[in-house]
């Protein structure tokens, strides 16, 4: 059920001692993000504000109007100074003479940038002229969701004019764009002590002459319309009531585990996807209700929904009651094919001469009973927020259907929005993937120098990267170091000892739930140990064998589940030691251990082959700097041994070597790019030493 009014009310976040002394353009920006900061006000990339505001023209000196608006693509919770776009207004009244009517109103877009101010580098968005064209001083359009369950109700002008009276209009569905620019003006002067307008299917528009009165606006009437539907929703049974129970939350994310990278696998094809679940309330409440199919069938209402969810989600076959989820996987292959002719379908029936090319038929949302929702998207970001603006639909639809009957937007209006010729453009315009974009990597020693290096590398290549060690704090730690560099939505960590087979299993499902499966593999967890065999106890035999041998077994075993029901090949990267084929003194345990690693990997890299999994080795050698496995007394062991003192030991080990420098963390981290990336996806079984140059480790 809808939550009550008062904890659904939004309060006001404006705060005049901060507001005090701005400009009126800085004003644009503050409530620009306070309203974005609230996702109950409109969703990310959502919505759009502006301002006019007078300006000295750079070239006459004279004070001119100019539209400050959100530009082509930002975030109005996100947003800075550079973010918006501004044009002359009288250069924007002037285009209504170049206006050619309704079927040519995509031209009128290319004439925006003979509208600049300042050469202002932002493009300007689709929607300038809805904001130019209202004879207001400050604009808001936002996608609250209590105001588009009222826009995508059947009577939703009706419903407006109940709720608000002559205060908030009314206008019908309109694709964004210059004719709904003007269709606002039109509005304004016949109705000119409105406060704004319902757009069906859309959003809401609020104007006021003061940055603080438009938001004020913009805040009472998404109150006004949260009260009024709490009000008319008590006691209404949401979605038709509740068909199904929600497994408990470990069970849920177990159902999620197993479904995610099968699902990846299949939507995969053109790029690697990343995946998101989400077990709200929320989403709860809908995929377990008696309505989820039909409802789900009707599609989304608001462009925004759409464009991020395509324009209907694929519901998975999963009964909780029975637990059906092998049945449900053996099925699969055949759901997402149906799903993919009916996307085909909906494109030949709307397409036009005109249309771009048939985009990926797969589904981006996928609807579980009992357990959730899982998305999937090009990347973590995108997959996230695709979730958000399906909770939002879901929103939308709950308050709808309890008030009156929901509507989805019109499948020939969804395509025209979907293949729209200017979305088309802004697609092409986007910058080339990142060499690792949508792979999801899990680095064992993940706090380490070694593998923390690796993970940035991966990061910064586009990657997704769970960090798995056995050191609580210290991976904290890097993980927060990382996540402030590349953002949270690419790290996690789960804490693991790689000796734990329960412990290596559950790391991995952790994987698939949080990005839904994994590509690269880089086991890297280790320890070190120094002593003459007599002094060799089997304790510390034991030891170096359970982590280094055993531990990389457990986590190539795991990894190899995960990358053959995805089938989409995979990279297994081994970082071993120069030890591993050249002997050292007193430290028969680490050097035997480290043999059996490599030893190893030509195994599963065999095996590996037919489903293409590339397993390799890199073999660092005496890299002291941030590695963990050089403090204590293993330092002490190796500086004894050689007979030098600490201080002295990285010299040592920089004269041994032919080409007589040290080897960094960074230089491990290289290593495992490259076979972790497409540049090395003809070699496998193979191994890369990264020591400075060491003739008795030489492979062959």
């Amino acid at each position: 059920m809808l939550e009550s009014a008062e904890k659904q009310t939004l309060e006001s976040r404006w705060d005049e001692s901060v507001a005090d002394g701005m400009s009126e353009s800085e004003l644009l920006l503050y409530r620009s993000n306070i309203l974005g900061a609230d996702k109950r006000v409109t969703n990310y990339g959502g919505g759009n504000t502006s301002a006019k505001v007078m300006e000295t023209d750079p070239l006459t000196g004279d004070e001119v109007e100019v539209l400050w608006v959100k530009g082509s693509g930002g975030d109005i919770g996100s947003i800075e100074m550079d973010g918006f776009a501004t044009l002359y207004m009288d250069k924007l009244q002037a285009l209504k003479g170049l206006y050619r009517g309704v079927d040519f109103e995509d031209e009128m877009v290319g004439y925006l940038p003979h509208c600049t101010y300042k050469l202002n580098p932002r493009a300007a968005s689709i929607d300038t002229p809805l904001h130019a064209y209202v004879p207001r001083k400050h604009v808001d359009h936002v996608h609250a969701d209590a105001i588009i369950a009222i826009a995508a109700s059947k009577n939703s002008r009706e419903l407006t004019q109940q709720i608000f009276g002559d205060k908030i209009g009314w206008l019908p569905w309109k694709k964004p764009g210059y004719e709904l620019g003007l269709w606002l003006e039109n509005f304004c002067v016949e109705n000119p002590d409105a406060d704004g307008v319902v757009l069906e299917s859309h959003g809401l528009f609020t104007w006021a002459d003061t940055a603080r009165d438009c938001y004020d606006k913009t805040i009472e009437v998404i109150n006004t319309a949260t009260a009024w539907l709490a009000e008319k929703t008590e006691g209404v049974a949401a979605f038709g009531g509740a068909r199904h129970q929600s497994l408990s939350a470990a069970d849920r994310r177990a159902v999620a585990a197993r479904l995610m990278p099968a699902i990846r696998g299949f939507v995969s094809g053109n790029q690697h996807m990343v995946g998101h679940f989400n077990d709200s309330d929320a989403v709860l409440e809908f995929v377990n209700s008696a309505n989820l199919e039909p409802l789900a069938a009707l599609g989304t209402s608001c462009p925004d929904h759409f464009l991020r969810t395509k324009i209907r989600p694929l519901v998975v076959k999963f009964d909780p009651a029975q637990n059906n989820l092998d049945a449900v996987l053996e099925g699969l292959p055949a759901q997402v094919a149906a799903y993919r002719d009916d996307y085909a379908a909906y494109y030949a029936r709307c397409k036009h001469d005109n249309s771009p090319a048939l985009r990926d038929p797969n589904a981006v949302v996928y609807l579980v009973p009992g357990v959730g929702m899982i998305t999937f998207a090009k990347d973590k970001a995108t997959a996230r927020i695709s979730g958000e603006f399906y909770v939002n639909a879901i929103n939308v639809m709950r308050g709808a259907s309890s008030v009156s009957e929901y509507v989805g937007l019109p499948e020939q209006e969804a395509f025209d929005i979907e293949y729209w010729l200017l979305e088309e453009a802004k697609l092409q315009r986007m910058p080339k993937p990142k060499s690792l974009a949508g792979r999801v990597a899990l680095v064992t020693g993940g706090a380490g120098g070694i593998g923390a290096a690796t993970a940035e590398r991966y990061l910064a290549e586009g990657a997704c990267v769970m960090l798995a060690d056995i050191n609580e704090e210290a991976l904290g730690s890097t993980s927060q170091t990382l996540a402030s560099r590349f953002g949270k939505d690419v790290v996690r960590t789960v804490t693991m000892n790689v000796t734990d087979e329960n412990a290596v299993a559950a790391a991995f499902a952790e994987t698939a739930v949080e990005f839904g499966g994994i590509d690269i593999l880089v086991s890297n967890a280790g320890i070190a140990s120094s002593a003459p065999i007599e002094e060799t106890s089997l304790a510390l035999w034991n030891k170096n064998m359970d982590i280094l041998s055993t531990g990389y077994f457990l986590v190539s075993r795991e990894a190899f589940k995960l990358m053959r029901v995805q089938d989409m090949g995979g990279a297994v990267i081994f970082i071993a030691s120069k030890n591993g084929l050249a002997a050292s003194p007193n430290a028969a345990a680490y050097c035997t251990a480290k043999a059996s690693e490599i030893h190893l990997a030509r195994c599963l890299a065999l095996e590996g082959a037919g489903a293409g999994i590339r397993v390799n080795v890199v073999n660092p050698d005496a890299v002291l700097r941030g590695s963990k496995i050089w403090e204590g007394e293993w330092l002490e062991q190796r500086a004894g041994t050689y007979g030098t003192d600490k201080d002295g030991l990285e010299e040592m080990y920089r004269q041994r070597s032919m080409l007589k420098r040290s080897v960094l963390p960074e230089d491990i981290a290289e290593a495992a790019y490259f076979f972790a990336a497409d540049t090395s996806s003809k070699s496998t079984g193979n191994i890369l030493n990264v020591d400075a140059g060491n003739v008795q480790a030489f492979p062959r």
